[in-house]
């Protein structure tokens, strides 16, 4: 009988590292696919993604610091969520917008567009203009917080390491330095740990995820990133983020979300693109050439 257990330990043993050695080649070959990517295009490429249902994760530069951009919108929106579910605040309450709230032209802000001698709206409506990418609805959010530092303690309470992700300055402050924005910075990997946070662990009320969720799958903006080549009719819940470009050079070309599989299960992915002189065009393709290589490595 010892002979036999010890023979049927050796075989499970055996299987086991057969198994971990193909998974190991597995994830080495998505990771050179994504490597072969990243390398056709001018810049910095980090991606980090994680099947939330069994915490395998790929990466790709994933600890490098990125621009955030209007990613950072997603973190601004879970704080103010957070403070709606304490009680804080609530969705209906109004706040006024004045002129002096807007970001300046060269940034994204339909409210500015559409009311330029200001508006009063509900933080319900301010956050979907955020998701939408409005700089001037995110400032308004995180001034009614309290400011960036507030948003910033939220995220790096929730488990998330202050040196891999910081929401420092306002999208005014932003929008007028085009190299300031690094001061708004995430990894791959600390984005792709926050969606995880979002979607997995609770911190929010089931009403307030929801509601956010459904926002960024509702989100128009970056269509040929994260989803331009997935096939037709898969939920992405997701939030992009581009800086201007100046003298030809892009500093940050971003998007960052939940994708629901064929399987039902949950991808997270961040992928982040800077100081690249690539056309918008081939920025987007690699965003969206990654998240098709990792989609197709998940799906099933």
């Amino acid at each position: 009988m010892r002979t036999n257990k010890g023979i049927s330990d050796k075989i499970c043993i055996c299987v086991f590292f057969v198994f971990l050695s193909f998974w190991s080649f597995g994830q080495t070959t998505l990771e050179k696919k994504i490597e072969q990517h990243a390398q056709h295009i001018s810049g910095n490429v980090g991606v980090h993604a994680m099947l939330l249902e069994t915490g395998e994760t790929v990466s790709y530069n994933a600890d490098q610091r990125f621009p955030m951009q209007s990613v950072y919108k997603f973190p601004i929106a879970m704080a103010v969520l957070d403070q709606i579910d304490k009680g804080i605040l609530s969705l209906e309450q109004v706040v006024h917008v004045s002129p002096e709230d807007y970001i300046p032209k060269q940034g994204y802000s339909p409210i500015r567009e559409k009311f330029p001698e200001g508006v009063d709206l509900t933080i319900r409506e301010l956050l979907k203009y955020t998701i939408l990418s409005d700089g001037s609805a995110s400032d308004v959010l995180l001034n009614t917080i309290g400011g960036a530092d507030v948003a910033d303690d939220y995220v790096h309470n929730l488990g998330v390491k202050d040196e891999n992700i910081s929401i420092a300055i306002l999208e005014k402050i932003q929008v007028a330095n085009d190299t300031i924005q690094y001061q708004n910075y995430s990894t791959p990997q600390a984005m792709t740990q926050l969606l995880k946070i979002f979607y997995m662990d609770g911190v929010l009320s089931k009403q307030s995820q929801l509601l956010l969720f459904q926002d960024m799958v509702d989100s128009k903006t970056g269509l040929g990133r994260i989803k331009g080549l997935l096939p037709e009719g898969t939920i992405v819940a997701h939030k992009t983020g581009t800086a201007g470009t100046y003298n030809g050079l892009t500093r940050a070309t971003n998007d960052a979300g939940i994708v629901v599989l064929p399987n039902r299960s949950h991808l997270a992915i961040s992928i982040f693109v800077s100081d690249s002189y690539a056309s918008p065009k081939e920025r987007d393709q690699v965003i969206a050439n990654i998240s098709k290589l990792v989609f197709d490595h998940w799906k099933n």
